[in-house]
């Protein structure tokens, strides 16, 4: 079982992105996040389709984080059901991965 994973999660605004992004990285939750500008989300909501411009948040962040990470995002995201999301991390080169460690210590 992977050690590393990619969390996922968007929202609607730079600003709200970009608070959410440092304060995983504050928390010391995450070893980085990164912000992707312009994205189109396109998606079911209370019966609807609905369309909206987002930021994608990409985590780097240990397994062992996972349950504190989602529930961070989750109190501090202005979305009533947020998307947050996981993927393992299933190589990467040994001097980012121990950086990965160092920072989510």
């Amino acid at each position: 079982m992977e050690k590393y994973l990619l969390v996922q999660t968007s929202c609607s605004t730079r600003k709200e992105a970009e608070t959410l992004a440092e304060s995983v990285v504050q928390a010391r939750l995450a070893a980085c996040a990164q912000l992707i500008p312009s994205i189109t989300s396109i998606y079911r909501w209370q019966g609807a389709v609905e369309r909206n411009e987002e930021m994608l948040v990409l985590v780097k962040t240990r397994k062992e984080h996972l349950h504190a990470l989602f529930e961070w995002i989750s109190d501090r995201h202005s979305y009533e059901v947020p998307e947050i999301i996981a993927f393992p991390i299933s190589a990467g080169s040994s001097d980012y991965l121990a950086w990965i460690d160092k920072e989510t210590r």
